[in-house]
């Protein structure tokens, strides 16, 4: 494996990375009842709204406290009450997620001082549940700011006691249509159970009669509160550190059982979940499943003969590649390039554990940009871009297809619908990787050809 060591330098030409507070964003809006809030300017609240709106289509509020000049120099704390009062009065939240900004870590506000001041001089009834949690963008992307505040959101609100017939699943930072899947799967197997977050309802609903404040939907107070009584729980996500894992915590805190999984794109990975959800229940894997499974094989072997040898670059979430690089490599793709803007140091480690067969012949490169991707992609030539929108202006210079995958997805309608785990994810990734690079070899040729 070619772990690449990037060279210093001092600027980001077009990141492949997101803010930390967008991650907090999304899972605070995969809770019932919740309020995003940002601790600083409005104008980070505004950046992130406009990218989760062009991606997942639908209507979402995030809060500010408004930082002004005057905040910078002598605290945000007024700022912050204010902004609490503002929301509880005109959204009703059941919960309020509090991720600070780089203005507001910067000047060094505390902030469980303003709020313990806010919990004395704000007595109303029916306060909500307030939760924080420190999302810089200079530290961190996107994804670790989603994986920090799962674990805050675990660590401020989660219980202990007696344990139930229950299993909560941390699935990372994948789309909607993912997340019903996995629901799905649960509900088949039987169990009761907590995914979070779940924004598959608050950021994929249908349409509403009259506009609602907080979208319906979303992984409820009490299930979260339950966490720490499961009886097992799942991280997917084998690049997730320890520190940022929730499941780690039910584990020591809790005692709760811990499986730390890949995302479940392909054959091998999927099989990991189903039979580690056939061990925790006990029961037999669901037939619908085998089904999905034997449907998926031979559509491998259809159209092995179009896949095998061809090589693939993929960039964007780590996790999300590095599921997507296990699953090209059982059909005979290469993923000739690894790339990530986030900075895990598990990476490469997590693909030479997995894909040993195919050392020396992948990059691996963190903390990247797309003017880096540009670099390997000009040396490697590979025949498949995968990743999402914000590498379609490579595709288009390149002449190199481009797959959309993850997020964001800005350029086209469904990114939020893309179904990327399970057979029946996989079967739809699949089957489109395949036609897409016939389309391109059919679109080459110079006399073309409309049978196979």
């Amino acid at each position: 494996m070619n772990i690449r060591e990037l060279p210093t330098r001092e600027v980001t030409i077009n990141a492949c990375k997101l803010c930390n507070p967008l991650g907090a964003s999304l899972v605070f809006r995969g809770i019932e009842g919740a309020v995003p809030l940002l601790h600083g300017s409005q104008g980070c609240a505004t950046y992130i709204r406009r990218y989760l709106i062009s991606h997942f289509k639908e209507p979402i509020d995030i809060a500010s406290s408004n930082f002004s000049e005057s905040s910078t120099i002598f605290g945000g704390g007024p700022k912050l009450k204010q902004a609490l009062k503002n929301v509880i009065d005109q959204y009703q939240p059941t919960f309020i997620g509090i991720a600070t900004t780089c203005l507001s870590e910067t000047i060094g506000d505390d902030l469980q001082l303003i709020l313990d001041e806010f919990n004395r001089e704000y007595r109303a009834p029916g306060k909500p549940l307030l939760v924080t949690v420190s999302t810089p963008s200079y530290q961190g992307s996107h994804i670790d700011g989603f994986h920090d505040t799962v674990r805050a959101v675990i660590e401020q609100v989660a219980t202990g006691g007696p344990k139930k017939n229950m299993v909560s699943i941390f699935p990372g930072m994948v789309s909607a249509a993912d997340l019903r899947l996995l629901k799905e799967v649960l509900t088949d197997f039987g169990l009761d159970f907590l995914v979070l977050p779940d924004y598959s309802e608050t950021m994929d609903g249908g349409m509403w009669d009259t506009y609602q404040k907080i979208a319906p939907g979303g992984a409820s107070v009490d299930k979260i509160r339950a966490a720490g009584r499961s009886k097992a729980v799942i991280q997917l996500g084998r690049t997730v550190r320890k520190q940022q894992n929730a499941a780690e915590y039910l584990k020591e805190r809790f005692g709760v059982e811990s499986y730390q999984l890949g995302l479940p794109v392909g054959i091998r990975e999927t099989d990991r979940l189903m039979q580690t959800l056939a061990v925790i229940t006990g029961n037999d894997i669901p037939q619908k499943y085998q089904e999905e499974r034997g449907r998926l094989i031979d559509a491998y072997v259809d159209a092995h003969k179009y896949l095998f040898g061809k090589k693939a670059a993929i960039y964007g979430e780590p996790d999300l590649v590095l599921g997507i690089a296990i699953f090209l490599a059982e059909v005979g793709v290469v993923p000739v390039i690894c790339a990530t803007g986030a900075r895990t140091g598990k990476l490469g480690d997590e693909l030479r554990c997995l894909l040993p067969e195919l050392e020396g012949e992948i990059t691996v490169a963190e903390g990247i940009d797309f003017d880096d991707i540009r670099t390997l992609v000009e040396r490697v030539q590979p025949d498949l871009l995968i990743g999402n929108s914000k590498g379609y202006p490579l595709s288009r210079q390149s002449g190199i297809p481009l797959i959309r995958v993850g997020f964001p997805i800005h350029d086209r309608i469904g990114g939020q619908r893309i179904l990327h785990l399970g057979y029946r994810g996989t079967q739809h990734l699949f089957d489109q990787i395949v036609n897409e690079l016939i389309r391109a070899r059919q679109d080459r040729s110079p006399i073309g050809w409309s049978y196979m």
